[in-house]
């Protein structure tokens, strides 16, 4: 039997810097992936393909609103999602690379093959070709990801129901589209199939999108959606989802609306990818809803040397978070020091939507509910030069700071670039700043970031 200090289930952004973290204090490591390639669901199945295609989307749309300019854009009616995407394999390739070249550096071993618990230090591997050997480690990390849910019920098939896995095999655009949950994957490809020029319909049981952002925020989101000739049916429960013929997908709502659509995308919820770990061979059970694993502040499960980390373990379920609590769950494991200098609540969050959404700390709901004394100070992209330069009118940042200390307690932007502006905010509010900083700061000019200044101001004058 061949002996690890560790072993790894899973080859995503979790499993991948729990890996090189513990070759880093110079232990044996082992990283078990599933599949025939590494990296994970979100290079291959989620976050980059769809990621690629969003940003075609939005050149495509730039172009179409560039008119005026010079420039022309149309898509051909049988134009396929492959065509679209034919960068996809490029980016793919390329960061597969860079995973190999990490593992290859730090003599990481990579074992193709499915992993399950023979007891609590032992697992068996299926490998590729059939053949199962055991494997022993002292520590066992679990970061084995999580997978659409399918319920019963939703006639899911290879030509008109669709999950956030298989929707990228769409053979070519359709006319008209449902989309059924208003969360960040429903919003994200609402956002991009809209752009694409498809009608598109999103059914949410809540009043609002995105019911965890700034409500604000949101809005506008919404305003811009429908501006795109998207129809969000909110408060609205789906009972029935019906095929009927080749190319007509009916969704029944509980009012008594019905959404006709040619094809559905369902994104209601994730599960844990645990059903085949084999978990009571070493005392544990995931959540019988979701199957998700429990743990601590330092990622340990109920078994103290077995850790879990990433989707896997439910929210946030971000690559950037579980790249993180891949690296502090082995730093605990060896006990090294391993604190991170962004607060727990403190995560940034980027929400891949047309236009973009990213955000930082509390929104104005929660404080409010918690009963802060908070200010606000906007600043809006029409407003910034360079807003105005790249076309972005319709962005926004929006700083929420306490009125009496001035801390600043939550950043909020819509708008191009969201996702790499808000590293700004998220900076000051691990160093405990005020948003006194954004007053006295120098920011190039023309740049978005000057937003920030204008948002200051905005605020401290409403003291």
């Amino acid at each position: 039997m061949k002996e690890y200090d560790v072993l790894i289930i899973g080859s995503g952004p979790g499993g991948e810097k729990a890996a090189v973290q513990a070759s880093k204090l110079g232990k044996k490591v082992g990283v078990i992936e599933n599949r025939p390639v590494i990296g994970g669901a979100g290079l291959h199945l989620g976050t980059l393909p769809s990621k690629t295609l969003r940003e075609t989307a939005v050149f495509l749309a730039g172009l179409k609103q560039r008119g005026g300019m010079g420039f022309q854009c149309s898509i051909g009616k049988d134009v396929t999602l492959g065509e679209l995407m034919h960068k996809k394999t490029e980016v793919i390739k390329g960061q597969m690379d860079v995973v190999n070249d990490h593992f290859a550096r730090n003599n990481i071993e990579i074992i193709f093959g499915e992993a399950s618990f023979v007891d609590e230090y032992v697992l068996a591997v299926k490998g590729l070709d059939g053949n199962v050997n055991e494997l022993r480690a002292g520590v066992i990390v679990i970061a084995t990801g999580s997978g659409p849910a399918r319920p019963e019920g939703v006639p899911f098939d290879a030509d008109h129901v669709y999950d956030s896995d298989t929707i990228l095999n769409l053979d070519s655009i359709p006319r008209r589209l449902t989309v059924i949950g208003g969360g960040v994957i429903g919003c994200e490809y609402a956002c991009i199939f809209a752009c694409l020029g498809v009608k598109v319909t999103i059914v949410e049981k809540r009043n609002k999108l995105l019911g965890f952002a700034d409500r604000e925020i949101v809005e506008s989101l919404q305003y811009w959606m429908r501006h795109t000739a998207t129809t969000l049916r909110l408060g609205e429960e789906v009972v029935n989802i019906e095929v009927q013929g080749a190319d007509k997908v009916v969704t029944g709502l509980k009012s008594g609306k019905v959404v006709n659509s040619d094809k559905l995308l369902y994104t209601m919820g994730r599960v844990g990818n645990t059903d085949v770990l084999n978990l009571s061979a070493v005392g544990l059970k995931a959540d019988e809803k979701r199957k998700l694993l429990t743990v601590n502040k330092n990622f340990q499960t109920e078994v103290d040397h077995v850790y879990a980390v990433g989707d896997v373990i439910g929210y946030p379920s971000l690559a950037s978070t579980s790249r993180e609590q891949g690296r502090l769950a082995m730093c605990h494991a060896f006990g090294e020091e391993g604190s991170s200098c962004t607060l727990p609540g403190q995560m940034p969050f980027g929400i891949y939507t047309i236009p973009e959404i990213s955000m930082v700390g509390k929104n104005e709901e929660e404080l409010t509910e918690a009963g802060v004394a908070y200010e606000s100070g906007t600043a809006l992209f029409a407003e910034v030069a360079r807003g105005q330069i790249s076309g972005d009118i319709f962005g926004m940042l929006k700083l929420l700071f306490h009125r009496e200390t001035k801390l600043l307690l939550g950043v909020h932007i819509i708008g191009e670039k969201a996702a790499e502006l808000i590293h700004i905010g998220q900076a000051v509010m691990d160093h405990g700043g005020s948003v006194e900083y954004f007053k006295n700061a120098v920011f190039n000019y023309p740049t978005l970031t000057d937003a920030y200044k204008q948002a200051a101001l905005n605020g401290l004058n409403k003291l």
